[in-house]
């Protein structure tokens, strides 16, 4: 066999290692399929665009609306509280218009439990039952312990029996005093802030009334309130 030369061998070497040149084919073909991408990006974008543009713009006011639409409003406040006590269920319908701020707080200290257990402290027949702290009596005090039911005077609407009240330091928020009315109170107004009246369980409340009690008006067996229910109806 004939024996290859060196520089001959050299030239092939040179040979093999040169690049493969790309064809044109294969250049079109890549361009074909980068165009085409670039098609498919642009229609979906005109898709979208075609379809955000159709939805009706929300205004300011209505965007308010919405933005305060989580917001708790004065007739979504629950309009009954159902007192369980010991001696059975009242139900009291409460003046959320008359006084908001007082109801507010009411059921406030509802959802958190405030009335579970509380006793009533004090019951005068034919005129109030009290339910509270009976630590902190301060101006109801004086109030319930000066009692005049007999005493003849005009007697206005808020004046009635079975209206439930607190006292007019209720901004107080360490304490909330609690008031079920037995009979007509002339002074009533001057005494009390009226927040709600009972519209059944007035036959609990006149036992509750008819309790053994002291020369103090508190009662001589344990009765109070077991829980508070809350309901926008009956």
């Amino acid at each position: 066999m004939a024996r290859i030369k060196p520089q001959a061998l050299l030239i092939q070497s040179k040979k093999k290692k040169s690049p493969t040149r790309i064809s044109l084919l294969t250049i079109i073909i890549c361009n074909l399929v980068v165009i085409l991408v670039v098609l498919s990006l642009y229609g979906t974008y005109k898709h979208w665009h075609r379809r955000l543009s159709s939805q009706p713009e929300i205004g300011l006011d209505e965007f308010e609306h919405v933005k305060n639409s989580g917001e708790p409003k004065k007739y979504d406040l629950p309009k009954y509280a159902v007192l369980n006590t010991s001696k059975g269920q009242i139900t009291m319908e409460l003046y959320k218009d008359s006084f908001p701020e007082v109801v507010d707080r009411f059921i406030d200290l509802c959802q958190k439990g405030f009335f579970r257990g509380m006793p009533f402290h004090r019951v005068i027949k034919n005129y109030v039952i009290q339910g509270g702290d009976f630590q902190r009596l301060g101006a109801a005090e004086d109030w319930t312990l000066k009692v005049k039911p007999n005493k003849e005077h005009a007697i206005s609407p808020k004046h009635e029996a079975f209206m439930l009240g607190t006292t007019k330091s209720v901004s107080d928020s360490k304490g909330f005093e609690l008031f079920i009315t037995t009979a007509p109170i002339p002074d009533l107004n001057d005494k009390l802030i009226v927040f709600g009246s009972v519209v059944k369980g007035e036959d609990v409340v006149q036992e509750i009334e008819e309790v053994d009690t002291d020369e103090h008006y508190r009662p001589k067996s344990n009765i109070g309130i077991i829980d508070v229910i809350l309901k926008q109806e009956l």
